[in-house]
C-alpha cells in the first residue's frame, strides 16, 4: 500500500503542462502516451530507450493510476 502511494506521487497534474493531462513527474510525457504505447505492443524496454528520462517505476505508476481510475468507476446494469 505504501509503495503504491509512492508510485502515484510520480503522476502529476499541472494545467500548464500538456493541458492538465496526468503526466509523469511533470515531464511532457502523459500517462495516456505510455498506456497507448504499451497497448500497441511497444515494450517497456523500448519505451525506456525512447524516453531516457523515464524510469520503470514511471511505467508502473501509469498502470497503477489507470487501475485507480477504473476501480472508482461505477457501472449501472441496464435491464434488457
Amino acid at each position: 500500500m505504501m509503495e503504491e502511494l509512492i508510485l502515484l506521487e510520480r503522476i502529476t497534474v499541472d494545467p500548464k503542462i500538456m493541458v492538465g493531462k496526468p503526466t509523469i513527474r511533470g515531464l511532457r510525457i502523459t500517462v495516456e502516451q505510455i498506456l497507448k504505447a504499451l497497448a500497441n505492443g511497444i515494450s517497456s524496454q523500448e519505451l525506456l530507450e525512447d524516453y531516457p528520462e523515464l524510469e520503470m517505476e514511471d511505467i508502473r505508476a501509469a498502470f497503477l493510476y489507470a487501475i485507480e481510475l477504473v476501480s472508482e468507476e461505477q457501472v449501472f446494469p441496464v435491464a434488457v
